[in-house]
């Protein structure tokens, strides 16, 4: 027998099963060693963190244009604060302090992207010094250069999906390893 109460609960949304595919493709890419390995990106927390919003900018930037793309990029967005959220809460931080941190995680997610987009309007080279100066500390910029030859090629092969293969979770970003630096 059900509990009686059930019809009580939050309804799960139908969006959830795939704002949580595309959330972790983001994860499982952001921890990818070659970019700790071969890019420079300091295998830190805050290293880990940048990796994790430009990848999150990269599909927030296709769901632009996909049907029903601004609900999604709102779920897909909450669900990253909660991941942080919940991240924070195991690492020890304090209930009194969570909201703070989160307020630095929203600004900081804001801050880059909007980098980020005009940059990207800038050519390679000015991706390059926006991604060297938010990932990599300001240092390395040869290495920023590969890092935003990575990106250009993941916006290239999100924007040349259908709007199915990217709402399904199912979309791979390139391998960094792999990327054609001369183009």
């Amino acid at each position: 027998m059900l509990w009686p109460f059930n019809h009580f609960r939050k309804p799960r949304s139908p969006q959830r099963g795939t704002i949580e595919a595309i959330y972790g493709m983001i994860v499982t890419q952001a921890r990818e060693p070659s970019f700790y390995r071969a890019m420079g990106v300091p295998d830190t927390v805050n290293g880990r963190f940048d990796l994790l919003l430009l990848h999150l900018w990269l599909v927030l930037r296709r769901l632009k244009s996909a049907d029903g793309g601004g609900a999604l990029s709102q779920a897909l967005f909450d669900h990253f604060c909660n991941d942080m959220d919940d991240n924070l809460r195991e690492m020890g931080v304090g209930d009194l302090t969570v909201p703070k941190k989160m307020q630095a995680f929203g600004e900081a997610f804001y801050g880059r992207t909007a980098a980020y987009d005009l940059a990207l309007a800038g050519g390679r080279e000015a991706l390059a010094q926006a991604l060297c100066k938010n990932i990599l500390n300001g240092e390395h910029i040869e290495k920023a250069g590969r890092l935003a030859a990575y990106a250009e090629a993941a916006i290239a092969g999100l924007d040349g999906l259908d709007d199915t293969a990217l709402l399904s979770g199912s979309a791979k970003f390139p391998v960094p390893d792999n990327v054609d630096l001369t183009q």
